[in-house]
C-alpha cells in the first residue's frame, strides 16, 4: 500500500470531519421535518389550514427545540469524550515512577517526531490493546493494557506506541470521536423514538392507525441511525488502520517490531469495551457472523501483518 505523507492525511481528515459536521445538522433538520409530515398526513384530523401549512407550523416550532436539544448534547458528549473513554475503560494515568520504561519508549518516540508528550494511561486488564484518545495537545493519551505492556519486548512495544501516536498526528482520533458523538445521538433518537411508541401507541391506535404510523416513523429513524452509523464506520474507514501501521514502521524503522505486536495480540481476547469505544483500539475483531467483515472497524489483522512484512 502507497504510503501517504502525513499532510495529506491530516488534510483528507479534516475535510472529513469538516462534512460530517456540515452534514450532520441537515440529517437532523430532515428527520424532524419527515417526521412531522408523516404524523401530520397519516395521523391527524382535517384542520382549517392546508396539511403542508401546518406541517411547516409545526416544524418551525418544533426544529428549534429538537436542534438545540441535539446540539447541546452533542457539545457534551465531544467535549466529555475523554472522560466517558476513561470510565468506560476503567483506564488510571501511569506514572512515571511506576513504570520509566513505558515513559522511555514514549519520549524518545515524541522527540523523533517533534509532537508534545501525551498522557499515559493503563488498563488493569491482562489483554492486549492499546488505544489513543484525546482532542487537544492538552487531552491527548496514548492508554496501554498492563497485559501489553508485560507481554511484548521494547521494540515490539515501541512499534504498538507508534502506531497510536500515528493515530493523534494524523488526526485521526478527533475525526473518530465526531463520529462516535453523531452515531451516539442517532442511536439516542431511535431509542427515544421506539420508547414512546411503547408507552403511547396504545393510546395512538385509537387514532384512524396512528400507533402504525407511529410505528413506521420509528422504524425509519432507526433505519436512518443504523445507516449513518454504517456511513460514519466507513468515512473514517478502515485505511487509517493501514495508515498508521504504515507511519509507526516509517517512524520507529522496524516494521517486523510491529508486524510481531500484531502477531501476539491476535492470540490473546479483545478487550472488553462498548462497540464505539472499541473503534479506538489498535485491534478490534468482530465476531465471527456472516458478514461481520463487511461492518468492521479494522482490517483483518492477517492483512496488516502481511504488508507490514512487505514494508
Amino acid at each position: 500500500m502507497k504510503y501517504v505523507g502525513l499532510s495529506t492525511q491530516k488534510r483528507q481528515n479534516n475535510f472529513r470531519s469538516l462534512v460530517l459536521v456540515m452534514l450532520f445538522p441537515f440529517l437532523v433538520i430532515g428527520l424532524t421535518y419527515a417526521g412531522i409530515f408523516a404524523l401530520v398526513f397519516f395521523g391527524y384530523e382535517e384542520t382549517y389550514i392546508s396539511p403542508i401549512s401546518l406541517v411547516n407550523e409545526m416544524f418551525i416550532q418544533v426544529a428549534p427545540v429538537v436542534f438545540g436539544g441535539v446540539l447541546l448534547w452533542f457539545f457534551i458528549a465531544y467535549f466529555a469524550n475523554t472522560l466517558i473513554i476513561k470510565n468506560a475503560t476503567h483506564a488510571v494515568p501511569l506514572a512515571r515512577k511506576d513504570n520509566m520504561r513505558v515513559y522511555n519508549l514514549v519520549e524518545n518516540l515524541c522527540m523523533a517526531t517533534g509532537m508534545p508528550m501525551p498522557k499515559v494511561n493503563v488498563i488493569e486488564d491482562p489483554a492486549l490493546n492499546a488505544f489513543a484518545s484525546g482532542l487537544s495537545n492538552k487531552t491527548y493519551t496514548v492508554t496501554l493494557t498492563r497485559g501489553i505492556i508485560n507481554r511484548l519486548n521494547d521494540e515490539e512495544l515501541e512499534g504498538v506506541i507508534a502506531h497510536e501516536l500515528s493515530h493523534i498526528r494524523n488526526r485521526d482520533v478527533r475525526l473518530l470521536i465526531v463520529s462516535i458523538v453523531f452515531v451516539g445521538i442517532f442511536s439516542m433518537i431511535a431509542q427515544l423514538g421506539f420508547r414512546a411508541f411503547l408507552h403511547g401507541g396504545g393510546r395512538s391506535r385509537d387514532n384512524k392507525g396512528g400507533g402504525a404510523i407511529l410505528l413506521i416513523i420509528v422504524v425509519v429513524i432507526a433505519a436512518i441511525g443504523y445507516l449513518l452509523s454504517i456511513l460514519m464506520r466507513f468515512a473514517i474507514s478502515r485505511k487509517r488502520e493501514y495508515l498508521a501501521d504504515a507511519a509507526a514502521a516509517e517512524m520507529t524503522q522496524k516494521p517486523w517490531a510491529l508486524a510481531s505486536a500484531l502477531r501476539k495480540i491476535s492470540n490473546y481476547p479483545n478487550l472488553q469495551a462498548p462497540a464505539d469505544i472499541a473503534q479506538l483500539f489498535i485491534e478490534h475483531t468482530p465476531q465471527k457472523a456472516a458478514f461481520a467483515s463487511l461492518f468492521a472497524t479494522h482490517p483483518p489483522i492477517e492483512r496488516r501483518i502481511e504488508m507490514l512484512e512487505q514494508f
